[in-house]
């Protein structure tokens, strides 16, 4: 079990996954004190009831803070035992490549930078499998990183620069986490448009049905974290890699099977032509880039569908990881948690 620390700083804590690591460590009762450093404040909804409670009571700070820019000593008013790298940007498409460089290198380089300042011997950064690059092929926590677009380059970089961070000094210790697609209330992403498409009965299968997407619940990835620091206290570890998914990665069909069952869907489900959705999304692409309207259809989206993230989550399997939630778990809960985000 680990043990509770004084003060946690969460870089990009007002995110997605920030805002539901926030209230893990409340829950589980693994810090005194948590500071949340973010552009945008803490979201206000009904799964973040605990978050805000804790704003209330002063065991939560908030600081806006954007971290392309240096972070200044004063920003925070006592020294963390355990800084989280959580700041990014990641969405693809919808970002220019430059983009990703600026804000997940310089992010990693200031937040780095205060950490060495402020005498933090303990960093979590969150990558991503991106840096592993598609492939149908299983790839896990040995496999040679062959990244194919600026976000999977900018993560495998800012990896190194947490590194460089590690390797200044023995006392430090750093924890990196490759994640899949992470899923769950707030995430408006990928699987959510994958419910909903599903749940209001547009959604079709281009062939894809055993393609497989690692990644998994969003709340299984907070557990990951802690189960994470608890191996390096007990084993000395002071270098740390840890791909996240379920285990094994889900097949598409199995993500679309367990959505049906949450929701009672059992309509019939369309299976379209490959080549016809991706011509499709060419022409729907050029059409709307030379009238300048923007509109979520996109080549890049389509390849995504059909292209496997077969991630294996290796070092967990053998440090002996119990996951908590399996598919159906995972979206049961998110159901209560978010109901309206399974809604025709």
């Amino acid at each position: 079990m680990m043990n509770t620390v004084g003060t946690v700083t969460i870089f990009g804590g007002t995110g997605f996954i920030g805002t539901h690591l926030a209230q893990h460590l409340l829950r589980e009762n693994l810090a005194e004190k948590i500071m949340l450093v973010d552009i945008e404040p803490p979201r206000n909804e009904p799964y973040t009831a605990l978050l805000q409670q804790s704003l209330r009571s002063g065991h939560i700070i908030y600081r806006q803070w954007d971290v392309r820019e240096p972070i200044p000593p004063s920003l925070l008013p006592t020294r963390s035992d355990i800084i989280f790298n959580l700041a990014a940007v990641h969405r693809e498409p919808g970002h220019k490549p430059h983009e990703y460089f600026e804000t997940n290198l310089l992010g990693a380089e200031n937040v780095c930078e205060y950490a060495a300042a402020s005498n933090c011997l303990r960093i979590v950064f969150t990558s991503s499998i991106s840096p592993y690059g598609p492939s149908e092929e299983k790839r896990d926590e040995t496999s040679l990183p062959t990244p194919e677009t600026p976000y999977g380059c900018s993560k495998l970089v800012a990896e190194n620069i947490h590194m460089a961070w590690k390797a200044a000094s023995s006392d430090r210790k750093l924890l990196i986490l490759r994640p899949g697609v992470v899923f769950g209330p707030g995430e408006n992403g990928n699987v959510t448009r994958l419910i909903q498409s599903v749940v209001r009965g547009y959604f079709i299968y281009i062939g894809n049905r055993a393609t497989r997407k690692a990644g998994g619940y969003v709340k299984e990835l907070c557990f990951v974290v802690q189960f994470g620091l608890e191996h390096q206290d007990k084993s000395g570890e002071s270098i740390t890699l840890l791909n996240f998914s379920m285990n094994p990665p889900p097949a598409l069909e199995e993500f679309v099977d367990t959505i049906r069952a949450v929701v009672g869907k059992r309509h019939r489900l369309l299976t379209v032509p490959r080549a016809l959705v991706l011509g499709a999304s060419y022409v729907i692409e050029a059409a709307a880039s030379a009238a300048g309207i923007k509109q979520p259809v996109s080549s890049v989206r389509v390849r995504k569908l059909f292209r496997s993230t077969l991630i294996d989550p290796k070092r967990l399997r053998e440090l002996g990881y119990q996951w908590h939630f399996g598919l159906e778990d995972a979206f049961r809960d998110w159901k209560q948690a978010l109901p309206r985000d399974f809604l025709a």
